[in-house]
């Protein structure tokens, strides 16, 4: 016999302290630590704990008795449902002071290294409509919300085309408006799904994987171009020739059409032919004078204007006089690279996605700029000593690593090529710190600039300089 799930209580009168890992928010009953999606710091409400362990627990907020002067309407009525999103009901001003506080909080207790003045973050003058980039999944089994649950009304269609649902792998949430991108976004997305419903098309069963429509991608750029990229389940030419020529005639705006159909069991589609229907198979992004291609396949920061920023604090940290002989590590589609390269002498891009460099060859001959050089490999394999001595040692370093930060060997390279400076950009401070601590034996830190790239969410980036003890 199945043992019964032991109840768990619901603590009522509970004041929310502050915010945690992913964007939760934090409370403290006697000596028990709770995490609390979708809470404020300064509410009062009574909690359902969900889950718990001997030094913490999860719950959901049942009654706000108190709300927060932080908190604020959220304007999407998605929030709460799709997973995106979720300080969406804190005021920008207190959402930013919590992501400078990450930074400092991270550094100081992981990395446990001196800093100077840490720098008011830059704040995202967008709030919404920041993003140039959005993906969205297609099913035929949209997620069901409660008041719909509730209602008990048959629904004779589950189509959705939108965003999954965290941690179901096959449920989407139908999105009828997403305020993190330019609407024509919108305006796209609501026109693709009508015309697959009222013209037969299936939408993509993510358990069986059968189905037509399989998700879309639109990116947009700064200088006005639209990018589409349709993908297919199967290849059903009518379809795909109707399709196409629906949205073509339905949006002459785009400038990028395009579409691939990926028939594997996964959504990557890096590895397929994406096919051009009609424009270009690229869209422009631009930075001061600088212009850069920007292909299905490419990446690019996705907030456009808070890239600059960030951009111009790392050429800021670096103060290249053009004498400077950069590394920069894990290059990407050489943006920074780029970006900096009429300042410095020489800039070497080392990245692990051979398309990626392939892009910044490209960007760096649409701009004329003679000065880079560009290498495809994993970077503990290509930054090595023997590297070093053979292409001649970096007076200057950049390194924008992923998530995971950078691997020992790598910190151990850069320590033995000793330059006189590196500029650290990091998208997790949990994982600088951990490098910062391995660094800070033979260099200083004297500068720390954050910056809010990704609104309404816990993610936060950071620029640190290294100067040589």
């Amino acid at each position: 016999m199945a043992r019964k799930k032991k109840e768990l209580p619901l603590i009522e009168g509970v004041e929310i302290k502050g915010v945690a890992a992913e964007g939760k928010a934090i409370a403290r009953v006697n000596d028990l630590v709770v995490f609390i999606p979708y809470a404020a710091p300064g509410d009062i409400a009574d909690i359902q704990l969900t889950r718990k362990k001997n030094s913490y627990a999860e719950g959901k907020v049942i009654t706000v008795k108190e709300y927060s002067p932080f908190r604020v309407e959220p304007k999407c009525s998605h929030f709460g449902v799709c997973g995106g999103c979720k300080w969406q009901h804190l005021d920008y001003s207190k959402q930013i002071e919590y992501k400078q506080q990450q930074v400092i909080d991270n550094l100081t207790r992981i990395g446990k290294v001196q800093l100077p003045e840490v720098s008011p973050i830059l704040g995202s003058e967008k709030q919404y409509y920041y993003r140039n980039k959005l993906e969205f999944t297609f099913s035929n089994r949209s997620w069901l919300t409660k008041e719909e649950l509730d209602s008990k009304e048959e629904f004779s269609s589950r189509d959705a085309l939108g965003f999954h649902i965290p941690g179901m792998f096959d449920k989407v949430l139908d999105i009828k408006e997403c305020h993190l991108q330019d609407d024509i976004s919108n305006k796209i997305r609501l026109s693709i799904r009508e015309f697959a419903i009222e013209n037969g098309y299936s939408f993509y069963d993510l358990r069986a994987q059968v189905g037509d429509m399989r998700g879309i991608i639109v990116r947009t750029s700064s200088t006005g171009e639209i990018m589409l990229i349709v993908i297919f389940a199967t290849d059903d030419k009518d379809k795909i020739v109707n399709m196409m020529q629906h949205i073509s005639s339905s949006f002459p705006q785009i400038t990028s059409l395009m579409y691939v159909i990926n028939q594997k069991c996964n959504d990557i589609i890096s590895d397929l032919p994406i096919l051009t229907w009609s424009g270009k198979d690229h869209i422009i992004e631009q930075m001061e004078d600088l212009k850069f291609k920007v292909g299905p396949k490419s990446f690019y920061q996705t907030n456009s204007e808070q890239a600059y920023r960030l951009y111009s604090v790392v050429r800021d940290f670096a103060n290249l006089s053009g004498d400077e002989f950069v590394y920069d590590l894990y290059t990407g589609t050489g943006t920074i690279a780029n970006f900096v390269a009429k300042k410095a002498k020489k800039v070497i891009g080392i990245e692990y996605v051979p398309d990626a460099i392939e892009d910044a060859k490209v960007n760096s001959k649409l701009n004329n700029i003679e000065n880079t050089y560009f290498i495809a490999g994993d970077m503990k394999d290509i930054l090595t000593n023997d590297f070093v001595e053979k292409n001649g040692r970096p007076d200057v370093i950049i390194t924008d690593p992923p998530r995971a930060g950078m691997h020992e060997d790598v910190v151990n390279v850069i320590l033995a090529a000793a330059p006189e400076k590196i500029v650290y950009v990091s998208c997790n401070p949990a994982t600088q710190a951990r490098d910062a601590a391995m660094l800070e034996s033979a260099y200083k830190i004297t500068k720390v600039q954050p910056v809010d790239m990704f609104p309404h969410t816990h993610h936060v980036e950071n620029v640190m300089l290294f100067e040589k003890r």
